[in-house]
C-alpha cells in the first residue's frame, strides 16, 4: 500500500512539473522575450579571429606581448591582474632578465612591511609577486571611479559572454547615442553610450582614444585603435588560460593514444578469436532434450498424443 501511494505522489509531481513545462512553452511561444530598449539597441560582439581559435589554435608570442603593452600602458592604472604573477610573463616569451625588469619597475609597487619598525610599507615587485592592485581597497577604487569598481582582468574573458571578440568589440564600441534612444535609456553623469555593453551605458572612459596611443617597436603591425583593442584582448585571454597550448597537445596526444589503443584491441581481438568455433545451442521447446523430457512425462502420465 505504502509503494502504491509513493507511486502516485511521485506520478502527481511529474504530472504538476510536466503540465508547468507545457504551459511556460505556450506562453513563450505566444508572448516571446519581454521588449526592452536594451535588448533593441545592444549589439554582439563583433566576429573577430585570433590566432588560438579553434581545437589547433595557439597563442601568437608577438601579439600576447604587444597586449602586455597596452595593458600596462593603458588598463593597469584602473584594473588589476591579481591571478597572474610576473614570472608568468616568461610563458608570452620574455626572458628571466626581461621580467625581473618589469616587476622592478612597475608604477605600483607591492604592500609590504618595514622590518624594522613593523609598520605598513611598501616594496618593488619580484617575479614571483603577482601583479599589485592599483587601489588599496574597494572603497578607494569606487571612490576614484565616480563610484564604479573595476574589475580584476585576469578572468575578464572567462567571465564575459563573447570572450575576448567581446572585449576587443567593447574598447572600440564607444559613439554617441543614436537620436532614436529613448532620453531615460541615454547615459547620465559619468557614463558613456557603448552598444556592445548589456545595458549600453558603461561608467569607464574610452580607454583606447587614439591610433598610436601605444608605440609599438618597431618591426610589429601600425598601433591602431583596432588593432590595439585586439592585442590586448588576446593578453587577456592568455592570462585566463595561460596553459592552453599544452592543454590542446596533451588532447591531441591522448586522442592519438585513444586511437591506437581501440586499433590494438581489435587486432587482438580478431587474433585471439579468430580460429574459436562457437557452438549455437538449441533452446526452448523445439530443443530435442526438451522434447524428449515431454514426450516421457506425457507416456507417464497416460496421455496420448
Amino acid at each position: 500500500m505504502v509503494r502504491i501511494l509513493g507511486v502516485l505522489v511521485g506520478l502527481g509531481f511529474v504530472g504538476v512539473a510536466a503540465w508547468s513545462l507545457l504551459w511556460g512553452v505556450i506562453a513563450f511561444s505566444q508572448e516571446g522575450l519581454p521588449h526592452t530598449v536594451e535588448h533593441d539597441f545592444h549589439h554582439e560582439a563583433r566576429d573577430i579571429a585570433f590566432s588560438f581559435d579553434g581545437p589547433f589554435g595557439r597563442y601568437d608570442n608577438q601579439q600576447l606581448q604587444r597586449g602586455f603593452q597596452v595593458y600596462r600602458e593603458v588598463c593597469a592604472a584602473c584594473h588589476g591582474l591579481g591571478l597572474v604573477a610576473f614570472r608568468n610573463l616568461q610563458g608570452i616569451g620574455y626572458s628571466e632578465a626581461e621580467v625581473r625588469a618589469i616587476a622592478a619597475q612597475w608604477p605600483i609597487q607591492v604592500p609590504s612591511v618595514n622590518p624594522d619598525t613593523g609598520e605598513p610599507a611598501t616594496r618593488p615587485a619580484i617575479p614571483a609577486d603577482r601583479f599589485p592592485q592599483p587601489y588599496a581597497n574597494e572603497v578607494a577604487a569606487r571612490a576614484a571611479n565616480n563610484n564604479a569598481l573595476p574589475p580584476d582582468l585576469s578572468l575578464i574573458t572567462k567571465a564575459r559572454h563573447g570572450g575576448a571578440p567581446y572585449i576587443a568589440s567593447l574598447l572600440t564600441g564607444y559613439q554617441d547615442p543614436p537620436a532614436e534612444l529613448p532620453a531615460e535609456n541615454r547615459p547620465g553623469t559619468g557614463l558613456h553610450y557603448n552598444p556592445y555593453f548589456a545595458n549600453l551605458n558603461i561608467a569607464m572612459p574610452p580607454p583606447i582614444t587614439a591610433d598610436g596611443q601605444v608605440t609599438y617597436a618597431p618591426g610589429n603591425l601600425p598601433a591602431t585603435r583596432q588593432q590595439m583593442a585586439e592585442d590586448v584582448s588576446a593578453f587577456l585571454a592568455w592570462a585566463a588560460e595561460p596553459n592552453l597550448g599544452a592543454r590542446r597537445d596533451m588532447g591531441i596526444v591522448v586522442l592519438i593514444f585513444l586511437a591506437v589503443a581501440t586499433m590494438l584491441a581489435y587486432l587482438a581481438y580478431q587474433n585471439v578469436w579468430a580460429s574459436a568455433k562457437r557452438a549455437v545451442r538449441i533452446t526452448g521447446a523445439l530443443d530435442p532434450e526438451n522434447i524428449a523430457k515431454r514426450e516421457a512425462a506425457s507416456r507417464e502420465a497416460g496421455v496420448e498424443g
